[in-house]
């Protein structure tokens, strides 16, 4: 792999990397069923926290919410209005909320709680985006930002009251901060290259997974397109996999077009678990994926 700055081509270059034996004796038709939180959906392939999808299509967001709910899988949602988060659970779609880590921790709390009243599965934080790439703190759309201790963070947890994840874990060091503070699930990602040269996700999964010792799920976003994508992250341990950009020129055809889509992955998805003797989610094996050498 020829090393560049992008670690979007980084991540892409890992994903191509990893190659699959195939298990085809006493194999049977396998299950993509996930259970989350109480609930089931059909696949472990979610929608990601994207935010601001209207300047993708009309009224995007919730166009993005209702794809969810013909595919059946976990909704995700960043950035927005109360009122947008308001439409996009009354779609049905199952949300988790993510927070971007606001300098004032009442505005942080205060979503906490009204994403808890709308009705979101679980509520959490994006502490990824709390610098600028200047060595100061972020600004988004005029509101600052700020790194948060992990002292603020088990604040945050307490408050939801509901399962509280974190965005932007890229390490073992974070992972185990996490832990300390209760939070109930992790979302393994560099925000499509938040910085240079960043180690893929799925590259950071193993490690990370040795500190949560699979006590709480662990997700993996950032440049999954496809269902083999999705496999190789559900075989070296995660819960499930979140895909955003992906999707995203599909958006403007509706969700018809986002469900659709997420439906072939799927089932790319159940094409190579049968193809390696994988029945279920809960039964996947890591020595089944190999790193290639030649």
């Amino acid at each position: 792999m020829q090393l560049t700055s992008n670690s979007d081509k980084i991540t892409r270059d890992y994903f191509d990397s990893l190659l699959v034996e195939t298990r085809y004796l006493d194999a049977v038709l396998p299950s993509t069923q996930l259970t989350l939180f109480g609930e089931t959906f059909r696949t472990p392939i979610m929608t990601a926290a994207l935010s601001h999808l209207h300047n993708t299509a009309m009224n995007g967001m919730t166009v993005y919410a209702k794809a969810a709910v013909l595919s059946g899988t976990v909704h995700w949602v960043g950035m927005g209005s109360d009122e947008e988060l308001e439409a996009i659970v009354a779609t049905g779609a199952k949300t988790i909320k993510i927070i971007k880590p606001h300098a004032d921790n009442r505005e942080v709390l205060r979503k906490i709680e009204h994403a808890v009243k709308t009705g979101c599965i679980a509520v959490g934080m994006d502490i990824d985006h709390a610098f600028n790439s200047e060595g100061g703190y972020d600004n988004i759309f005029g509101l600052p930002m700020k790194a948060k201790t992990t002292a603020e963070l088990k604040e945050f947890v307490q408050a939801a009251g509901v399962p509280f994840i974190v965005k932007g874990v890229l390490s073992p060091h974070d992972a185990e901060k996490c832990l300390k503070a209760g939070c109930t699930g992790i979302v393994v990602s560099h925000h499509h290259g938040m910085i240079q040269y960043a180690i893929p996700p799925l590259m950071a999964l193993p490690d990370i997974l040795s500190v949560t010792d699979r006590s709480i799920p662990v997700f993996v976003d950032c440049g999954i397109e496809s269902g083999m994508d999705a496999y190789k992250c559900l075989a070296l341990g995660a819960t499930a996999v979140s895909v955003g950009r992906h999707l995203m020129p599909l958006l403007k055809n509706g969700a018809e077009a986002v469900a659709g889509r997420i439906d072939e992955m799927t089932a790319e998805l159940a094409g190579v678990m049968a193809r390696t003797g994988v029945s279920s989610l809960d039964n996947m094996d890591s020595s089944i994926i190999h790193r290639r050498t030649f």
